[in-house]
């Protein structure tokens, strides 16, 4: 089974820069994406549709911001858009397809980056979705929860880790939430099980030659319950084209 997801930074303009080509061609099971930056509506016209798949889409109530989408082979029995916080899901952060007793999320975390009031929102984001969590682990459900996570976990998962322990996505507070997350609260990096090596990143500034570089971030997971830990069989980010200033995380599972 194959899961991809992308942060597209604008489902429209990532549309245009051959994204739906090339996912056409990656036989995925479902596909994740996030910032779609667009509002249903607003997609007729543009080269976003997958022959054979159903789409589903959990849209900002805000213009050209934020949003998540999933493409599913198999149609879902059910659809959750949110996970009960008004705040964070009126900007379109979190969406669920359940298909037999799996569920795959499309997921997209608060940046921090803009400045402290937006880095509030993010702590704000983490406490609140830490119940949310718990009550997943608690179901009888495997859950592979994919998309942007907005934190690099480890020094191995950024370049220049010296320079960023005060910057927003390599905080302390933000480590620390995840070492929770892949220790106590019993889920798993699942990239991390079958791509243990350094220099492997997701997303790279768009200045200087950061890409060039791959002066970059590992901040794209997709974290598993650990139900479905030891499942994971290939993992891969496809960086040969451009798509947006994220790169797709392509993973393989054994279910």
């Amino acid at each position: 089974m194959r899961v991809v997801s992308v942060n597209v930074c604008g489902i429209r303009s990532a549309a245009q820069k051959g994204l739906f080509r090339w996912l056409r061609r990656q036989r995925a099971d479902f596909i994740c994406l996030q910032e779609t930056k667009s509002q249903e509506h607003q997609l007729p016209g543009h080269d976003v549709r997958l022959p054979g798949y159903h789409s589903f889409f959990c849209d900002a109530e805000r213009k050209g911001y934020a949003g998540v989408a999933l493409y599913c082979r198999e149609k879902p029995s059910r659809v959750v858009r949110g996970f009960g916080i008004s705040e964070f899901d009126s900007e379109g952060r979190y969406l669920e397809a359940q298909v037999g007793g799996l569920s795959v999320v499309s997921l997209y975390l608060p940046s921090g980056s803009a400045g402290p009031e937006r880095q509030a929102s993010k702590f704000r984001f983490l406490e609140a979705f830490s119940p949310h969590l718990a009550r997943l682990r608690r179901s009888r459900r495997h859950y592979i929860l994919s998309g942007d996570w907005n934190i690099a976990h480890r020094a191995i998962d950024l370049r220049n880790w010296r320079s960023n322990q005060k910057n927003s996505g390599f905080l302390p507070e933000e480590r620390a939430w995840m070492d929770q997350l892949f220790g106590p609260v019993g889920y798993v990096d699942a990239f991390r099980e079958v791509r243990p090596g350094p220099d492997l990143y997701t997303w790279w500034s768009n200045r200087g030659q950061a890409r060039a570089n791959n002066v970059g971030w590992r901040i794209d997971y997709q974290v598993v319950s650990g139900t479905l830990a030891g499942k994971a069989r290939a993992a891969s980010i496809y960086k040969e084209k451009r798509f947006s200033d994220h790169a797709p995380l392509i993973m393989d599972y054994d279910l």
